[in-house]
C-alpha cells in the first residue's frame, strides 16, 4: 500500500460534517429511555445489528402481524422554528401505534429514523426520549433505531422523523369485522387533542396570513403561545382502544388523519353501508375554529382535511354502544355517540348530517 502524501492535509469523517462521537453520546444517553420501554417480548436494549422479539413470550399463540409506519409531516417544521421538541416524538409513535390498534392489533415495538445534517445531541436526545414516552404508554417496546448525519442534504438545524412499528392479533380477531357489520350499528367518536399532525401545510399558511408570528398569543388557547397550542401532541388511543375492544361487539375502528372523517370513515366499512354522522353531537375544539374563522375555510374543506375533534371512530353493535363509550372513558378518553350505518349504494361513504358547530 503506498504511503499517503504527506504534502496533504489529512482529511477525517469530521472535516466532512460527520461526527461519529456525537452520534456515540445521542446513543449513550437515549439507552435509558428506551430501556424503560421493556415488555414481554423484548428487552428494549439498544445497540445491536437488529432488534429482537419473542412473539410467544408476549403470550400469543396464532398471531397476525400488522405493520405500519408514518412520519410527523410539516407539523416538524413548526417545532424547528420555536424549538419545541418535548412532544413530537409523542406524534410519531401515535401516528403509527394508532393505525395498528385500528386493526385490533396491540402494537409490540417500534423503531425510529432520524435523519438531520448536523447531529445536535440535546435535541435529537430530547426527541427520542419522547418517542420513547409514547412508547411506553402504548405498551410498545423501543428496541432500535437509526441516525443519519447528511450535511448537504439536510440545512443545519432542520431535521427529519420517521418511525416504524409492528403489532400483532390473534387470527380471527383482526379489524374491520365487515360482514358484521348492518345499518344501525352506532358510530362513536373519540376526541381528539388538536389538529393532531395532520393538514400543517395549511395550518402554516393560516398562520403565515393571519400576521401572527409563533411566539403571539394563541387566540383559541389562554396563557399559551401560538406555537406551542398548535405542537399538542397526537392522542395516543392505544389503551383505551384495547380496553373499548374487551368490554363489547366492536365491529371496526377508524383512525381519522389526512382526509379527516369524509376520506377515513369508509376505510373502514363495506359496500352497501354508509356512515351517518351527526355534525351536531360535537362541538370542534377551539383550535379549529379559529382556523375556519381566520381563514375562511368552508366546513367540507374542514372535514377533509383535519379531524376537526375526533380522533377515533368506532363501529359498534347497538346494544353495546354505552359500554364502549364507558371504557373509553375510563381510558382517559371522551367518547359519544357520533351517528350510525345507513343502507347505502356501491362504496361506503359518509353521509353528514346537520351543521358542524365552527
Amino acid at each position: 500500500m503506498p504511503e499517503p502524501d504527506s504534502s496533504k492535509n489529512g482529511l477525517t469523517y469530521k472535516d466532512a460534517g460527520v461526527d461519529i462521537d456525537a452520534g456515540e453520546a445521542l446513543v449513550a444517553r437515549i439507552a435509558p429511555a428506551a430501556k424503560s420501554t421493556r415488555r414481554p417480548g423484548a428487552d428494549a436494549d439498544l445497540g445491536g445489528f437488529g432488534g429482537l422479539f419473542d412473539l410467544k413470550a408476549a403470550g400469543f399463540k396464532d398471531p397476525v402481524l400488522v405493520a405500519a409506519t408514518d412520519g410527523v409531516g410539516t407539523k416538524l417544521k413548526l417545532a424547528i422554528d420555536t424549538g419545541i421538541f418535548e412532544g413530537i416524538g409523542q406524534d410519531l409513535v401515535a401516528m403509527c401505534v394508532n393505525d395498528i390498534v385500528v386493526q385490533g392489533a396491540e402494537p409490540l415495538f417500534f423503531l425510529d429514523y432520524y435523519a438531520t445534517g448536523k447531529l445536535e445531541v440535546a435535541a435529537a436526545a430530547t426527541v427520542v426520549e419522547s418517542i420513547a414516552r409514547a412508547c411506553k404508554e402504548s405498551g410498545c417496546a423501543l428496541i432500535g433505531g437509526e441516525t443519519a448525519e447528511m450535511p448537504g442534504l439536510y440545512a443545519r438545524g432542520d431535521f427529519d422523523l420517521a418511525g416504524f412499528c409492528v403489532g400483532a392479533v390473534e387470527r380471527g380477531h383482526v379489524l374491520p369485522r365487515t360482514a358484521q357489520m348492518h345499518s344501525g350499528d352506532v358510530l362513536i367518536g373519540v376526541a381528539s387533542s388538536g389538529v393532531h399532525s395532520n393538514g400543517y401545510s395549511l395550518v402554516r399558511k393560516v398562520v403565515e396570513t393571519s400576521g401572527l408570528s409563533l411566539e403571539s398569543d394563541a387566540p383559541f388557547a389562554p396563557g399559551k403561545k401560538l406555537g406551542a397550542a398548535l405542537l399538542t401532541p397526537t392522542r395516543l388511543y392505544v389503551k383505551s382502544a384495547l380496553e373499548a375492544l374487551r368490554s363489547g361487539n366492536v365491529k371496526g375502528f377508524a383512525h381519522i388523519t389526512g382526509g379527516g372523517i369524509t376520506d377515513n370513515l369508509p376505510r373502514a366499512l363495506p359496500e352497501g353501508l354508509d356512515a351517518q354522522v351527526n355534525l351536531e353531537s360535537w362541538a370542534p375544539s377551539a383550535v379549529f375554529r379559529w382556523l375556519a374563522k381566520e381563514a375562511g375555510i368552508a366546513p367540507a374543506e374542514m372535514l377533509r382535511t383535519f379531524n376537526c375533534g375526533i380522533g377515533l371512530v368506532a363501529v359498534v353493535a347497538a346494544e353495546d354502544a354505552g359500554h364502549v363509550i364507558d371504557a373509553f372513558q375510563e381510558g382517559g378518553d371522551k367518547a359519544f355517540r357520533l351517528g350510525e350505518l345507513v343502507a347505502g349504494f356501491g362504496e361506503a361513504k359518509v353521509v353528514y348530517r346537520g351543521a358542524l358547530k365552527l
